[in-house]
């Protein structure tokens, strides 16, 4: 299988990191790709037409996108740990993914009109109210979310620790950590996981 992929991505190190957690690492080959909302890659689009990462070519030559569907795809055909779980856990796992899914959104969203948008047309509300949907986020990881990291480990956790992750290195100013101690304690244990060291952006 065929993983174009960006260290960057938040969404492509969730599909990297559950694919060493499903043990699928030696079946998947790594495509570096550098992909911005004005610039895509046509070795993607070919296969993509958004062009977005992460992208999977299957054995099979099938093209399956975006992250969530990958991640199912993968959870699939592994034969190690599932991330899915069955039942009624399965919805935990999946709303606990869109909430830290959401929150990255907004984080990119955020940093593409700092970095991206030409400084004369930037919105200084648009990135604020960006922002605030991740703070909401945290808080609510912090008040209703922190038993179940800290006792699981599924798509929903490891899409919570690359939120985690990713705001460390594109938002190294702002502190999550301050008003959410809960989250921090367990994100400083979960991401000394052999998936989360070695998936982390440099």
């Amino acid at each position: 299988m065929k993983l174009f992929y960006s260290a960057a991505s938040p969404f492509a190190r969730k599909v990297w990191a559950q694919a060493l957690e499903n043990g699928l690492g030696d079946r998947l080959t790594v495509v570096p790709a550098a992909v911005s909302p004005v610039s895509r890659d046509k070795s993607i689009v070919d296969v993509n037409p958004s062009g977005k990462i992460p992208t999977l070519v299957t054995e099979e030559g099938e093209a399956v996108y975006d992250s969530r569907v990958i991640c199912e795809y993968l959870d699939s055909i592994a034969s190690g740990a599932k991330m899915f779980p069955a039942g009624r856990g399965r919805w935990k796992a999946l709303v606990l993914q869109s909430l830290a899914d959401e929150a990255l959104d907004a984080a990119l969203l955020a940093r593409y009109e700092t970095v991206l948008r030409p400084e004369h047309l930037r919105w200084p509300e648009w990135r604020a109210g960006q922002m605030d949907k991740i703070t909401s986020s945290f808080d609510t990881l912090e008040q209703n979310w922190t038993g179940y990291l800290a006792g699981h480990v599924d798509i929903g956790v490891i899409a919570a620790g690359c939120l985690c992750g990713y705001l460390d290195f594109r938002f190294p100013d702002y502190d999550w950590r301050k008003d959410h101690p809960k989250v921090a304690a367990w994100y400083e244990s979960f991401s000394t996981r052999p998936s989360m060291v070695a998936t982390a952006p440099k």
